[in-house]
């Protein structure tokens, strides 16, 4: 089953991301969604959250401050401003659809279970809001090219907002680490896999303590077509359909006629 399309016209945008308020990204984002929407407001964590997943702050209350007209930080993660946002801020009216992002560096294959990017969509989903999850890919070592979400965002939320709204859905979508001329258009894909967080480097602080540093994730096996990571290596905006009911439906079944 899913809902009527969304009123871009009549659209009440709520943005955020992991990256902070001050980031790039959130900025750039912001600009696209003005250019879609008069009724734009942006909810972000005060200092970077990336890696938060979806997390929520339970033990310690969280301050919401405004830093400008519509426009305010949160003293929490990603989920944490979703939530604010939408039971607080926005009460009288929730947002229509929740933009996140732009993130600096791609969220594709396992980086979905770790990314507060994506964890504000999660949560407006979750919220029955509309969501988006937006990042840009970029090579190591170099300059994120902002220019491609630039270019291929507005186009890319404009056409889905077409969509009747699938239900317990949110959209990842990732720009290639190229120029905006360089991108090959838009590829809709499945979740691949790419790599695991298995990328420690140990020291020893100058207390004489051992410490960890989780570091770069690192890429492993071959790619997958029709995936997440290859729309990336292939250049092109992968867009994919994420569903938040985790159950494994054609293992049901074999549980059932086990436990009956």
């Amino acid at each position: 089953m899913a809902s009527r399309a969304i009123e871009q016209d009549k659209c009440r945008i709520l943005i955020s991301n992991d990256d902070g308020i001050d980031a790039p990204g959130i900025a750039l984002l912001e600009k696209v969604a003005r250019d879609l929407s008069k009724d734009v407001w942006v909810v972000a964590p005060e200092m970077e959250q990336s890696g938060a997943s979806h997390s929520l702050t339970t033990r310690r209350p969280l301050r919401l401050n405004e830093v400008g007209e519509r426009r305010y930080a949160v003293d929490g993660t990603p989920t944490d401003c979703v939530l604010l946002a939408v039971k607080k801020l926005l009460r009288d009216r929730p947002p229509d659809l929740v933009l996140s992002g732009i993130n600096g560096g791609s969220n594709v294959g396992e980086d979905l279970t770790y990314s507060g990017t994506v964890a504000a969509a999660i949560e407006a989903t979750l919220l029955g809001i509309p969501a988006m999850a937006l990042s840009q890919d970029f090579p190591e070592g170099k300059g994120v090219p902002w220019e491609t979400g630039e270019a291929f965002a507005p186009e890319a939320i404009r056409r889905l907002l077409s969509l009747p709204w699938p239900e317990h859905t949110l959209f990842n979508i990732n720009f290639p680490p190229v120029s905006a001329s360089e991108a090959r258009g838009f590829a809709v894909t499945t979740q691949g896999k790419r790599a695991i967080a298995d990328n420690l480097t140990e020291g020893v602080d100058p207390r004489g303590r051992p410490y960890y540093w989780i570091g770069p994730i690192r890429e492993t096996g071959a790619v997958e077509p029709g995936t997440d990571v290859a729309a990336l290596a292939d250049n092109k905006v992968s867009i994919t359909p994420i569903y938040l009911d985790l159950t494994n439906v054609p293992v049901l079944g074999a549980l059932r006629k086990l436990f009956d």
